[in-house]
Formats: structure tokens, C-alpha cells, sequence
């Protein structure tokens, strides 16, 4: 591939692999047989500039993300002529809107996280519109029989949900208004900001895989909903071209490292994950334990209608065909343990497995994971973390019991949701952590 343009034999190119997840940006050089030759990685900085709000400066991630691919490859001992393409994952449902003209970002990232449209969502859900929604797709459902409709005659808002945040976006702050009604405003996930920012404001896109997770995508019709759109008023101008997960997405401006650099994938992390671990045929099922925990499973070339918040994705398109998964979360795994640890319930995170075995059980204590809602089967976003049954026998070590015992109630709640309502057989499960 770029042996002969920049003066180096085909055995010496390289890959470069670039992750943007929710806690770091991770970057790892292969080589032909995937082995890996290099690797750094810099941890995220998390903003909370006020009570449920999560942000990230999206300045700082792109310069993170040049000084991460620059890291690698010199750990490597390579020259960045050898690297003959870049595939880029990201963490999803995150977004920014920025200048068309300058390129000058409107806002921070607001992250999947992040609880400030709240009051929108609540208010969506219990509106007369919504519910005139529900009941005519009830009604076509009855008529047509199409799981489709049924689904639609249940679906809530949630605030993990880009949709309703981008729409509070251009609620509540002027500079956006203003830019959309001068044609001048972008929107994009992490991906397509780094893409723009990668090739100097030549390239304005997103893949199928990332473009599915914003609650915007028909995941049926392969475009971006007009029925959303119009229903929340979101301008369909500013959402960016959707592109194959495997393409030719142009190069890096020479500028940035020195030679340009074809970038030939972009993927959302958890279906990136997915396809990493082999998940190809209906039935494979990719568990991530993270910062919060993905259940996923590979449905084929259909999309899996949810009535339980289940839900469709494009797990990555190639050319023609299509891969769709349904996905199931829980959206504090991580962020729990990191709670625990700050209030010294543990000083590493390794003590916690030996500290649960102290005792036989957890004394009756129950604690919720919810910092952030609670997600399928339950999608409450107003439910709070908090721990029930304490008594004056509860010791430390029942309340760290309780919490690790909490994670895995939570997946085992969405391993049997996934049993129930997806008439796939699950054939494995591969796990992510």
C-alpha cells in the first residue's frame, strides 16, 4: 500500500490503531502479522463544570491523540513514512458542535455521561405529542404486525442519548443558534471531529457504526431520521455524510506528522471491540467491562426491534454488507469501583476480590449502580446509586461485597433481557475488560 509512494518496501509498512475511549486515548503500531511494535497511551481529563454535567475539551483530545500516535511510533524505532494507514475507534455518543468557517469548537465535548438534558427527557416522555406517538404506532402495529411499530409504541427518551442533548444544545446556547441559521455550524462525534481536525477541515464524516449510537440513525433505512429530526428540530444540515467503517476517509494533513497518513476505518469502540474479538456470525456476544459495562450481541443482517431498550445498531458496514448488533448497558460499572476507591473503601482496586471473600455474603446489603440511571431493562434515568439493607452489623467489607455483587446482577439482568426478547441462540460470550 504505501511502499512505493514513500520510498519503503511493502514488508516495512505498518498500521497505526488509535482508541479515544471514556478514561484514555491508547495508540498501538502492528505490523503485518499484528504483533505489536509500539504503544502509548495518555489519560482523559474529565470536566464537571456543574452538577451531572460531564465535558471534555476537544482541543486537548486531538492534541492527545497527535502526541499518542507520535509516541507509539517512536517507541516503535519506526519512521512515519513505514506507517502505511490509520484506523481510528471512539468512544460513542459523545459529541461537539463547532464552527464551519474556523474550525473553532462551540462547546467541550458533552459526554454519554452527562445528565443536563434531564429535565428535556422528562418532559418528552410525559408530553401529549409523545404519547399521540405511542399510541398511532400502537396502531399500526396492530394492523401490520411489524415489531417495528411496537417497539416505537414504547420507546423513552434517554439521556444517553445524543438526540436530546444536541437539542438542548441548540436550546441553550445562542452561538450554535446562530451559527445554523447562517449555514455555518458542524455537528460530529469524537470520530468525525478528529477526522476533521486530522485533515485540516477537508474531510466532514462519520461511519455507520458511530452515526447508529446518537438515537438519530434509522438503523432500518441507513440514513439519518427525518422523523427525529423534524420531531425535535435538529437541523439535518449539520449532520455530517455517513460513511463504510472500512474506507478510504482521506489522508493527514503532511503538517501533523510529517507525511500524510491514509485513514482507512473509523468505528465506534464497542462494535471496534466487537469485531476485534471475532464476534462475525448471529449469535457471538462481546462483553466489555469499562468505565461502564456493554453487552452486545451480533444479530446478522437484520436489525433486532427492542421493546426493552435493546438496541439496533450497525455494528460496521464493508462494501455491501451490513452487520447488526444489539446492545444492551449498564452505564457505572467502572465508574462505581473508582467511587468506592476514592472514598478509601479499598486503596487498590486488586484488594477488592480478596476483601469480598472475607465474608460469606453480603449481610442483606444491596447497592444500585445507577450514578447515571439505570439502562435495559429498567431505562429509569432518574434512578439514584444507593445501598439498601444497612445495619449496624454492615462493615466495610459487606458494602465492597455488595458493590462487585452489583455489577454482576446487572449483567446477569441484561444476559437475561438479551435471552428473552433476541431469537438468536447465544453460541459465546467473549470478554472485554
Amino acid at each position: 500500500m504505501g511502499s512505493a509512494r514513500n520510498g519503503w518496501r511493502r514488508r516495512d509498512t505498518y498500521i497505526v490503531a488509535v482508541d479515544v475511549g471514556s478514561t484514555s486515548v491508547r495508540c498501538c503500531v502492528y505490523d503485518r502479522a499484528a504483533k505489536i511494535k509500539g504503544s502509548s497511551s495518555k489519560p482523559i481529563k474529565m470536566l464537571y463544570p456543574k452538577p451531572g454535567w460531564v465535558e471534555v475539551d476537544p482541543e486537548t483530545i486531538f492534541e492527545q491523540f497527535v502526541g499518542v500516535v507520535k509516541e507509539a511510533v517512536e517507541a516503535s524505532k519506526l519512521h512515519m513514512k513505514q506507517i502505511a494507514a490509520m484506523g481510528i475507534s471512539t468512544q460513542r455518543a459523545t459529541f461537539v458542535t463547532w464552527d464551519k468557517r474556523t474550525g473553532k469548537p462551540f462547546h467541550n465535548f458533552i459526554c454519554w455521561q452527562d445528565l443536563r438534558a434531564v429535565d428535556l427527557v422528562r418532559s418528552w416522555n410525559s408530553s401529549f405529542i409523545f404519547w399521540l406517538i405511542h399510541q398511532f404506532s400502537s396502531l399500526l402495529h396492530s394492523f401490520s404486525r411489524q415489531k417495528r411499530f411496537l417497539a416505537a409504541s414504547v420507546i423513552q427518551f434517554s439521556t444517553q442519548h445524543v438526540s436530546l442533548r444536541l437539542a438542548w444544545v441548540l436550546q441553550n446556547i445562542k452561538q450554535v443558534q446562530k451559527a445554523v441559521a447562517e449555514d455555518n455550524c458542524y455537528f460530529g462525534t469524537i470520530d468525525t471531529w478528529l477526522l476533521y481536525k486530522l485533515t485540516k477541515g477537508a474531510v466532514f464524516a462519520t461511519d455507520y457504526s458511530n452515526a447508529s449510537t446518537t438515537a438519530m440513525f434509522d438503523p432500518y433505512q441507513l440514513c439519518w431520521s427525518g422523523l427525529i429530526s423534524n420531531f425535535l428540530s435538529l437541523p439535518v444540515s449539520i449532520l455530517p455524510p455517513v460513511k463504510d467503517t472500512s474506507n478510504n476517509f482521506g489522508e493527514t494533513d503532511r503538517s501533523i506528522f510529517g507525511t500524510p497518513i491514509p485513514i482507512m476505518a473509523l468505528a465506534a469502540d464497542q462494535q471496534a471491540g466487537m469485531f476485534g474479538e471475532c464476534c462475525f456470525e448471529p449469535g457471538d456476544v462481546k462483553l466489555t467491562m469499562g468505565t461502564g459495562t456493554f453487552m452486545s450481541i451480533n444479530t446478522g443482517t437484520k436489525p433486532h426491534t427492542s421493546v426493552t431498550g435493546i438496541y439496533p445498531l450497525v455494528g460496521w458496514k464493508i462494501g455491501s454488507e451490513v452487520t447488526y448488533v444489539a446492545e444492551g448497558s449498564a452505564a457505572d460499572t467502572g465508574k462505581v469501583i473508582q467511587w468506592a476507591q476514592q472514598l478509601g473503601f479499598f486503596s487498590d482496586v486488586d484488594e477488592t476480590g480478596k476483601m469480598a471473600q472475607e465474608v460469606q455474603n453480603s449481610d442483606g446489603v444491596f447497592f444500585v449502580p445507577s450514578f447515571s440511571g439505570l439502562q435495559a431493562p429498567l431505562n429509569d434515568p432518574y434512578a439514584c446509586a444507593s445501598f439498601m439493607g444497612l445495619k449496624p452489623s454492615t462493615t466495610k467489607v459487606h458494602l465492597v461485597r455488595a458493590i462487585l455483587e452489583s455489577i454482576a446482577f446487572r449483567n446477569k439482568q441484561l444476559h437475561d433481557t438479551m435471552l428473552r426478547e433476541i431469537n438468536v441462540p447465544i453460541k459465546c460470550i467473549r470478554i472485554l475488560e
